[in-house]
């Protein structure tokens, strides 16, 4: 492995591909530590730790920081990554848009410059209502319009300033531009949760207790990406046979191949919109102002916070923990159902003289399409929900609080092997040995 990484640095174009992945990172870890002008950083934190339950946790983890130390990339990406889920759901919806999907080249760049629109008006959406909620609490001292005018173009720019550097990324380096956001945002973060495992189960302990708790810790993170790396790489093969025609003098077709299923079928969209649902009640209730209430409402709060899930003194919570499976599993066939269409893909089949053996081309074969793809999506939801909840019990057992949950642990898969496997086809081209081969 070292040896093929060698090979890689050795290609020019690879390694200033490299090279310019690695200086937009630092750009963005750079501009997160830049804070957002007029703003109380020490209030905001203290605001945010004597706030009850993690509502702003999932988000928090995803921009690396920044939105906890309010810097000028607090909305991070996630504003391009709700815009473009909204836009990939409209193409189901709006005929128009199905048409700019299938019209090739021309069709994609009008869909990414919609999701460009969508993106700044969702960042602007999202830092007048932060601008506001928290401004009005003491986030913003003496706030009157140009300190609050100001936040919001901040805000604002900084999370379109990552938009285009992951667009930049994406075509001048190497892998998904803002894939690599979201990972360096993730990342950034392990250091500090490493270092609350070491002082919370390691430190103090006596030599043996201190040894044993760092080989459970070693093992529950590599099993985790064990399962990860097999959830991401499982496939069910379709078989399909194309068959013989004549065209012109010659014969074609005839080539036996396979459609690839994957097991995980919607990747982490149904953990990402699940958690998002979970959460929205606690923000709403933290801007105003009711996140310490009592009684029902408060009770409500709490079953729907991760943080109290698998509480041994208050089972109750547990409540949360199975709404929160269900939405997995739901957003895991609904998210699938939409992206993939048995139908269209049995007549595309049809037209280009393909069936599957034993199958009748056209209704069957979609009918058969749709049967095989129920069974992997519940195994992959299931999968999913594993991955998801392992970190959930360690807190709520023995209050093992991390950022690098089963999430951000699928997103670091995910985003790690798909760069290893561009850099891989580079290779390829130029006569090399890939990473992936034996």
């Amino acid at each position: 492995m070292f040896k093929k990484m060698i090979d890689a640095l050795k290609v020019k174009e690879i390694r200033r591909r490299l090279l310019y992945v690695l200086l937009c990172l630092i750009v963005i870890r750079v501009g997160s530590q830049i804070p957002v002008p007029g703003v109380d950083k020490s209030f905001f934190k203290n605001w945010l730790n004597n706030q009850a339950g993690d509502a702003f946790n999932f988000f928090d983890a995803f921009t690396g920081g920044s939105f906890s130390s309010m810097s000028i990339m607090a909305l991070s990406i996630t504003p391009y990554i709700t815009a473009s889920i909204i836009v990939e759901l409209l193409t189901i919806a709006i005929p128009a848009l199905e048409e700019m999907q299938r019209d090739g080249d021309d069709g994609r760049k009008k869909l990414t410059a919609i999701t460009r629109y969508l993106t700044v008006g969702l960042s602007l959406f999202e830092s007048i209502a932060m601008t506001i909620g928290f401004g009005n609490q003491g986030l913003i001292p003496d706030m009157d319009f140009v300190k609050a005018f100001t936040v919001i173009v901040a805000l604002t720019a900084g999370s379109s300033f990552l938009m285009w550097i992951g667009e930049q990324m994406t075509e001048k380096g190497v892998g998904n531009g803002i894939s690599m956001v979201l990972l360096i945002n993730i990342l950034s973060r392990v250091p500090q949760d490493l270092t609350s495992l070491y002082e919370q189960f390691v430190k103090g302990q006596t030599i043996a207790r201190g040894a044993l708790a760092v080989v459970i810790i070693a093992a529950i993170i590599i099993g985790m990406v064990v399962l990860v790396v097999i959830l991401d790489g499982a496939r069910r093969n379709i078989p399909v046979q194309y068959s013989k025609k004549t065209v012109g003098r010659r014969m074609v077709g005839g080539q036996s191949t396979h459609i690839p299923l994957k097991i995980n079928t919607a990747g982490v969209i149904p953990i990402i919109f699940a958690a998002s649902i979970m959460s929205f009640p606690g923000i709403i209730a933290t801007f105003a102002g009711k996140s310490n209430s009592t009684g029902w409402f408060g009770t409500l709060l709490k079953i729907l916070s991760e943080s109290n899930w698998f509480d041994r003194s208050h089972p109750i919570y547990n409540i949360g923990l199975a709404i929160y499976v269900a939405l997995v599993i739901f957003f895991a066939y609904f998210y699938t159902s939409i992206t993939f269409n048995p139908l269209e893909v049995a007549d595309n089949m049809k037209k280009a003289g393909g069936f599957i053996p034993g199958i009748r081309p056209g209704k069957p074969t979609s009918d058969y399409l749709t049967k095989i793809l129920n069974y992997i999506i519940f195994i992959g939801a299931v999968g999913l929900t594993i991955i998801a909840i392992i970190p959930f019990f360690f807190n709520g057992m023995f209050g093992a609080n991390v950022s690098f949950g089963g999430t951000s642990l699928i997103i670091i898969v995910g985003v790690v092997l798909e760069t290893t496997t561009q850099i891989e086809s580079m290779m390829v081209v130029r006569n090399y040995k890939g990473f992936l081969s034996e």
